[in-house]
């Protein structure tokens, strides 16, 4: 099961992404958050912050800046457009930006449901697990986070462990939290341990993401603001990402939320290259709507891939990578999970998306991950990789010849054109769709997510540890160690 799995390999866009709206429809959102941040402007909360933005030319009202537009232009220009994000290992690296499409696990979820049924709090064992399962799909290529939030660890030292769990047990590119400085600091001295690298490669090769969210609306608090600070110095990789709903953070509109979205993001944006010109960042939109009858976040609407092809639109506009999301308010592994994530999936990737956030696993709103749910999630990255493949239209392809010569029996299943191709033409899914009427019982055929349950089992009695020198682990473990002696961090930010 697991070795019929595609390579490990990333997808690259072959067909253009959807445009929602013309060119001056587009223009005129740009211009709108330009006035945002003009008139209104957004607060800062950290001193640093603000002294470095009027250095730069932002008018700072005690903790409310303004940004004159040309300002927000000549600092966007040295943004890159694409970069390589690098793995703990070469072979796990990543580009982002132009035509390139990576996905990361699902991120940051208080709870999980596991393969007996039971929903937890997050602990250790069960974010090792979805290290695990996510180590052995290989459309997982980056881990955005803690797959679920181990509570059990003390968070003076959370970060501490989780880290080292995630550098020892995968070898995929990670996700710290900007969560206080030191946290940023030891975060990006454990990426440089485990890559067995200086830091003078560090600041050449950038290795880790974080995501700093706006407190929408119109704000960066102050451990965000700090996560830039420590990142964009260093040249790691920062992702802008205001979470703007409409109707509760945001204008009921999807318009108007995606101008106070993007507003939040130049804004955001621009600091990362206050900070140091040329530092990589993504620009990210989570725009979508709320639930008008409980006010809760909904997700795979329709107004969510709306506002996924609108903050592409943009992003291609600035010409900076874009980080979007699969997501699902589904609380169980249904029809609603499949069809909602295929909803914010068709969002993210005709809108351009360069980075999938929450690519596998992500469940009711975020408030569970599910290992079934990221083996389906899976083969649907599967897909979307396949899908953005170069459609074949060389002259074997076209099979004038093999149309001409099929046998008498009127189909192609035994032809020789076929059976040349048919094993690498079109991909398996690991939760495989077969159909056994002798194994039919009383309780009907398996469902997708009786066979994801079944899936994830095999992949994890099946996982294997990635390489990684007995010297760099000694390392690590030596370096977690030594500041959990040391107390970790302060726990109230």
């Amino acid at each position: 099961m697991i070795d019929e799995q595609p390579p490990f390999a990333q997808a690259k866009r072959q067909i253009p992404p959807t445009s929602i709206v013309s060119e001056d429809e587009l223009e005129s959102i740009h211009q709108a958050s330009l006035r945002v941040l003009a008139e209104t402007g957004m607060d800062f909360l950290h001193p640093e912050a603000l002294k470095l933005l009027a250095e730069a030319g932002a008018e700072v009202d005690g903790e409310r800046v303004r940004f004159d537009p040309e300002m927000i232009t000549e600092y966007l220009a040295h943004a890159p457009s694409e970069f390589t994000l690098h793995g703990r290992l070469p072979e796990r690296n990543v580009q982002v930006g132009g035509d390139w499409l990576f996905y990361s696990s699902v991120a940051s979820a208080p709870n999980y449901v596991g393969l007996d049924g039971e929903r937890r709090t997050g602990d250790r064992a069960g974010f090792q697990d979805f290290l695990k399962l996510g180590q052995m799909l290989t459309s997982v290529q980056h881990f955005g986070g803690y797959p679920v939030e181990p509570i059990d660890i003390h968070p003076s030292i959370r970060h501490l462990e989780a880290a080292y769990d995630v550098h020892t047990m995968t070898d995929r590119s990670f996700h710290i939290y900007s969560l206080g400085k030191q946290r940023n600091l030891d975060g990006i001295e454990m990426v440089r341990i485990a890559r067995g690298i200086d830091y003078e490669t560090l600041e050449r090769e950038p290795s880790l993401t974080s995501i700093i969210n706006a407190s929408s609306p119109l704000r960066y608090d102050t451990v965000m603001l700090q996560g830039i600070l420590e990142m964009s110095a260093r040249n790691q990789v920062i992702v802008i990402t205001p979470f703007t709903l409409a109707g509760a953070m945001a204008p009921i509109t999807i318009a108007g939320a995606v101008v106070q979205q993007n507003a939040e993001a130049l804004a955001g944006l621009t600091f990362t290259q206050v900070v140091r010109k040329g530092a990589p960042v993504m620009y990210g939109g989570f725009t979508s709507n709320v639930d008008m009858r409980s006010g809760s976040p909904a997700f795979g609407t329709p107004e969510y891939a709306k506002a996924c092809l609108l903050g592409g639109q943009l992003a291609r506009r600035y010409g900076i990578p874009y980080r979007s999301s699969n997501v699902s308010a589904s609380n169980a592994v249904d029809a609603q999970a499949g069809y909602e994530s295929v909803w914010a999936l068709w969002g993210a990737v005709m809108g351009g998306a360069n980075f999938l956030m929450h690519g596998a696993g992500w469940m009711e709103g975020g408030l569970h991950a599910s290992l079934e749910k990221m083996v389906i999630d899976a083969d649907l990255l599967h897909m979307v990789t396949k899908f953005l493949e170069p459609l074949d239209l060389s002259e074997d392809a076209l099979a004038v010849d093999a149309i001409a010569q099929v046998g008498p029996a009127g189909h192609f299943f035994g032809e020789a054109h076929t059976q040349a191709r048919f094993t690498s033409e079109f991909y398996s899914p690991i939760v495989s769709d077969w159909r056994n009427w002798e194994t039919w019982t009383d309780g009907g055929q398996p469902d997708a997510k009786q066979r994801a349950n079944q899936a994830a089992r095999a992949i994890l009695d099946g996982y294997v540890k990635p390489p990684i020198d007995d010297a760099i682990e000694e390392e690590l473990r030596a370096f977690v160690d030594r500041r959990v002696a040391e107390g970790g961090v302060e726990t109230d930010y």
